[in-house]
This record gives structure tokens, C-alpha cells and sequence, in this order.
């Protein structure tokens, strides 16, 4: 318990400063950085209150994809981040604002938050203990099982009609054939040349 106690303020401690760095930094990439490394510390707060999954998630979506997103966008594009940042005392009435309202509705969800009364105990009788990620199995090839298969339908239909749009086939370029390579025979691919002795490349 004590060790738990003390991973938690170091975790804490340090995704505070993470954040807060994020936010003062200079430089838009150290800001990006930074943000990871909050990302992280964040996860090892939802490690220590049993949400492996969420934080597996997290590592993952965010630290993996967004996060490196985030920073090859803002590595590649020449943005002036001096000019961005001139109106930031004309906007910290309306920003100050909008945060104080999602404030109050996190604390209003929070506070409304139970357990529904159709989840599955934490301890099953089988005396094996529930993790979240079989948790989640359980409801979604169960309960949401025609929806998840669904959804991922959606998906993969998505991501053809991606590649099927971006497919295009151009005259002055040149593209591989598996098949006619596959097809070659000995004599197409290798060429046997007899190079006298004494007249070969200097």
C-alpha cells in the first residue's frame, strides 16, 4: 500500500508537470514531447487503480497515433507559433470560461456516477478475479456483439473505398507485377557472360 502511495504522487507530480510544461513551453515540439510524456504518467495512474485496459488504450491511440501525429505535423508545417499566441490574453476571459463549464460538468458526472445494477460482480463465483479487459470482452461479444461486428463492417468498407479512391493509375509511372515476375524464367532473369582473362573492368 505504501508503494502504491508513493507511484501515485510520483505519477501525479510528474503528469502535473508534464502538463504544465506542455502549456509554458516555447518550443512546439518540446510542448508535443512533454504531452507524452503526460500521456504516459497517465497511464500509470490508470495501472494503479486497476484500469489496465485504459491505459493500454491510452499508450496506445494517444502516445502512439495522436501524439506522433501531433508532432510530424508540427515538425513538417512552418508555423508561426509567435503569432498564434498574440491574442492569448484576448481570449483568456472566454477560455477561462468554457474550462470553468467543463469543470463543472465533469463534477456533475462524477458526482451522478453508479455502478449499473446489470454489470457482473468483481469477484465471480468462480473464484477467478475480473479484470477490465475480460470485462469488456464479456459485453462486447455478448451483449453488443451484432454491433461490434458492425461497427468494425463500417470500418473495413471505410478503409477500401479509402484506398479505392487514392488508387489511381498513372501512365508515367511505374508499378510493380508480381505476377510477370513470378513468371520470369531462368533465361529472362540471369544472363551468363563469358569474360576473357586479363580483359575485364580496370
Amino acid at each position: 500500500m505504501i508503494v502504491q502511495a508513493i507511484m501515485f504522487y510520483v505519477f501525479a507530480s510528474l503528469a502535473v508537470a508534464s502538463g504544465v510544461l506542455v502549456v509554458s513551453s516555447r518550443n512546439p515540439v518540446h510542448s508535443v514531447l512533454f504531452l507524452i510524456v503526460a500521456f504516459f504518467n497517465a497511464a500509470g495512474l490508470f495501472v494503479l487503480i486497476g484500469a489496465e485496459f485504459l491505459a493500454m488504450i491510452l499508450v496506445i491511440v494517444y502516445v502512439g497515433a495522436v501524439a506522433v501525429l501531433f508532432l510530424f505535423v508540427v515538425m513538417m508545417l512552418d508555423i508561426d507559433f509567435t503569432q498564434l499566441r498574440g491574442g492569448f490574453v484576448r481570449y483568456l476571459p472566454i477560455g477561462a470560461l468554457v474550462g470553468f463549464v467543463l469543470l463543472a460538468e465533469l463534477l456533475l458526472v462524477i458526482g451522478s456516477w453508479v455502478a449499473a445494477p446489470g454489470m457482473p460482480s468483481p469477484a465471480p463465483p468462480g473464484g477467478i478475479p475480473l479484470t477490465n479487459a475480460r470485462a469488456l470482452g464479456d459485453i462486447l461479444y455478448t451483449r453488443y456483439l451484432f454491433a461490434f461486428q458492425g461497427a468494425g463492417l463500417i470500418l473495413l468498407v471505410a478503409m477500401i473505398g479509402a484506398i479505392v479512391l487514392t488508387l489511381r493509375r498513372r501512365a508515367d509511372v511505374r508499378r510493380q507485377s508480381i505476377a510477370a515476375q513470378l513468371a520470369r524464367g531462368r533465361a529472362e532473369t540471369v544472363e551468363v557472360v563469358k569474360v576473357p582473362v586479363g580483359s575485364g573492368a580496370g
